[in-house]
């Protein structure tokens, strides 16, 4: 399997101050507005995601994102990523706000590691 891109989201409590410092002070390329969710080109294929969770514990503030092309690729890596015994945060799934397809695991440490498919016509970053 090959992934397309890879997106690190941040969970911050001030969605302002965060898109002020990646976008004008870092001069980063806001590529996606989700609304409680942008996303900023950093270079290649690796984006930095930041989104508004006020309630997120400092533990669990970060999450790897690996995008996929398809449905499909989701269901394949969530199914490969739990046969190996990775613990499940959920099963793959639409999400309708932000207009993915996505599932979530965490890796042997506990991080949390999304795979998912922009639905989004806005995303423009797929080969």
């Amino acid at each position: 399997m090959r992934f397309e891109s890879q997106v690190t989201f941040l969970a911050v409590r001030d969605l302002d101050r965060a898109a002020d410092f990646y976008g004008r002070v870092m001069g980063l390329e806001m590529v996606l507005d989700q609304g409680s969710c942008r996303i900023y080109a950093i270079g290649g294929n690796a984006f930095v995601g930041v989104c508004l969770r006020p309630e997120a514990p400092a533990d669990r503030a970060t999450i790897i994102t690996l995008v996929v092309n398809g449905d499909e690729a989701v269901d394949a890596a969530f199914g490969k990523a739990t046969a190996a015994g990775a613990t499940v945060v959920f099963g793959p799934r639409y999400n309708e706000q932000y207009r993915i397809y996505q599932c979530m695991v965490s890796d042997p440490d506990g991080h949390h590691v999304e795979i998912q498919h922009f639905h989004d016509p806005a995303w423009r970053h797929r080969h």
